[in-house]
C-alpha cells in the first residue's frame, strides 16, 4: 500500500475524479469529508471555534454554520489562519486512523483527498496528482456550485494556492477543463499506470512480510494455548 495525494483548487472537480477512482477500486480519504466530522458538536474542534469566532457562527441545530464561516475566514486571512490551525490536527489525526484502516485491510494504495499545501509538498512527494483547470471554468463551476456572485468566488480562489503552482508540484496532471469523458479517460490513465507503478516496492514486501509473521507468531501462539 502507498499513499497518492490528490489535490487541485476549489470547485476543480476533486469530487468527481475521486468517484471515478473509487469506481475503479481506489479507498478514498476525503478530507472535505473528515473536516466536516472533526467540527461536529461535541469536539475538541467545534468547542475552540465556537470560543473563537462565537455562536454566531452556528446554525439552529448547533452546527457549524460552513457558508458563514466561510465568508469570515476568506475575508481575513488572520482568521483564516486561525481556523487551520484548529482544524488541520484533528483532521490529520482522523485521516491518519483511515490509512491504517486500509492498511491492514490490504488495500494497494488509497488516495488521499486534500487541498492543504503543507501536506502536498511533505507528505506527497512522491506521488501527488492535480487536477488542472482553466480559471475561467474553475470560476464559473464555483459560483453556479456555491451561489456565489463573481466577487466572493474570485475571493476564495485567491485565498488558495494557484493552480499553476499546485501543477509545477505534482507528479502527474489531469486536465479537467474539458468534458467528463475526457477527464475519465484521463483517470483510466492515472489509475493504470500507478497500478503498474513500482515506487515503494520494498515498502512494500517489508511491510507484507512483517505482517506475514506478527500473523504467523500469533497463530503460533494461539495453538500453544489452546494445547
Amino acid at each position: 500500500m502507498f499513499l497518492v495525494g490528490l489535490t487541485g483548487g476549489i470547485a476543480s472537480g476533486k469530487s468527481a475524479v475521486s468517484s471515478m477512482l473509487r469506481e475503479l477500486g481506489c479507498p478514498i480519504i476525503d478530507a472535505d469529508v473528515v473536516a466536516r466530522k472533526v467540527v461536529e458538536p461535541h469536539t475538541p474542534a467545534y468547542s475552540r471555534i465556537v470560543y473563537h469566532f462565537g455562536h454566531e457562527v452556528l446554525l439552529e441545530n448547533g452546527q457549524i454554520d460552513r457558508q458563514k464561516l466561510g465568508q469570515i475566514i476568506f475575508a481575513h486571512e488572520e482568521k483564516r489562519r486561525l481556523l487551520n490551525s484548529i482544524t488541520h490536527p484533528e483532521i490529520h489525526k482522523a485521516m491518519l486512523k483511515e490509512i491504517i484502516f486500509y492498511f491492514l485491510r490490504g488495500y494497494l494504495f488509497d488516495l488521499k483527498h486534500f487541498v492543504a499545501k503543507a501536506e502536498m509538498g511533505v507528505i506527497f512527494k512522491r506521488k501527488s496528482v492535480t487536477l488542472h483547470s482553466d480559471p475561467a471554468t474553475q470560476l464559473q463551476r464555483l459560483m453556479q456550485r456555491d451561489n456565489l456572485t463573481q466577487e466572493q468566488a474570485e475571493q476564495r480562489v485567491a485565498a488558495q494556492m494557484p493552480l499553476n503552482e499546485k501543477r509545477g508540484l505534482a507528479n502527474h496532471v489531469i486536465e479537467n477543463s474539458g468534458s467528463r469523458e475526457e477527464t475519465h479517460r484521463q483517470v483510466l490513465q492515472l489509475h493504470t499506470k500507478l497500478e503498474d507503478s513500482m515506487d515503494f516496492l520494498l515498502v512494500r514486501v517489508i511491510a507484507v512480510a512483517a505482517t506475514a509473521g506478527l500473523s504467523g507468531m500469533l497463530l503460533y501462539a494461539a495453538k500453544l494455548l489452546l494445547s
